[in-house]
């Protein structure tokens, strides 16, 4: 018989008290643990009780948990977030929780930090830094799509050139690196930013030379149509690569499955094969 331990973070974007006493009795928890503050996650799965542990929430909360889940114990998601990459690009609905199976899947590392799909240093990080951090922080919500999208567009239209030393690889403007072909959502549509990666394989990479406002409208075609990135004109890119290095000429933001990990000098990606078994 499973013993689940519930981690719940109770400001997520679809989580009322109704949802948790809902899921409490299809899961009948041994214990029900609340976040109280940003990281508290990590400690929780860390110390949880139970021998599988889910979560009740967004890919914020998975990602801590992961960072502090004990080896061998399985993870159950509860998709409550925004936009629920990882639940989603998993395929993981809304059937019964008692009939999920577990599926073993590989996850990155970014300079310690575990993460489950992505993760980047450029625009993505740059956009995670003004929308979740800091208007979040002032607001105390998550800014809406239009405003991310307004806030992506904007840094593009700048432009970006090159500030990163890609080891082995040359010099980019940009970084996106993939556990899974999808990198994020627009909306409904899965953006796809190397999609030959897997959850099974290592990691992927692309990185674009510049950004230019000539080139925008090519890479905004090559996304939406589900081509990716890889190929693309100036792009570096590899597959199921087990080591990415990265030096950065200044500090820039790193971020990871949608987390701002502060800023970085450099960045060293890993990954971490067959690392977890996640209940799909």
């Amino acid at each position: 018989m499973s013993r689940p331990t519930l981690i719940v973070n109770p400001f997520a974007h679809r989580v009322t008290e109704e949802r948790v006493r809902q899921v409490e009795a299809e899961l009948r928890p041994i214990e029900t643990l609340l976040t109280e503050r940003r990281g508290h996650a990590i400690e929780l799965a860390r110390e949880a009780a139970g021998d599988t542990v889910w979560v009740l929430g967004g890919d914020g909360l998975v990602n801590e948990v992961l960072n502090g889940l004990r080896p061998d114990v399985p993870l159950g998601v509860v998709a409550a977030g925004h936009t629920n990459v990882l639940a989603r690009a998993l395929g993981i609905g809304p059937g019964p929780l008692g009939a999920r199976k577990p599926r073993r899947i590989s996850l990155g590392r970014v300079n310690g930090r575990r993460f489950s799909f992505s993760s980047g240093i450029g625009v993505d990080s740059e956009t995670v830094r003004a929308m979740e951090t800091e208007v979040r922080m002032h607001e105390g919500r998550r800014p809406g799509d239009l405003a991310y999208t307004r806030d992506i567009a904007a840094r593009l239209i700048r432009g970006y050139e090159p500030e990163l030393e890609i080891g082995g690889a040359g010099r980019a403007a940009l970084l996106f690196v993939c556990n899974d072909a999808v990198f994020t959502y627009g909306g409904s549509i899965p953006l796809r930013f190397c999609p030959d990666a897997r959850f099974e394989l290592g990691l992927d990479y692309v990185a674009l030379e510049r950004i230019r406002l000539r080139s925008i409208a090519g890479v905004l075609a090559r996304l939406f149509s589900g081509r990716g990135l890889a190929g693309a004109p100036g792009a570096i890119s590899a597959h199921d690569v087990d080591r990415i290095e990265v030096v950065c000429d200044r500090p820039r933001p790193l971020q990871t499955d949608g987390e701002d990990l502060g800023d970085v000098e450099g960045a060293v990606f890993e990954a971490e094969r067959d690392a977890v078994s996640l209940l799909v």
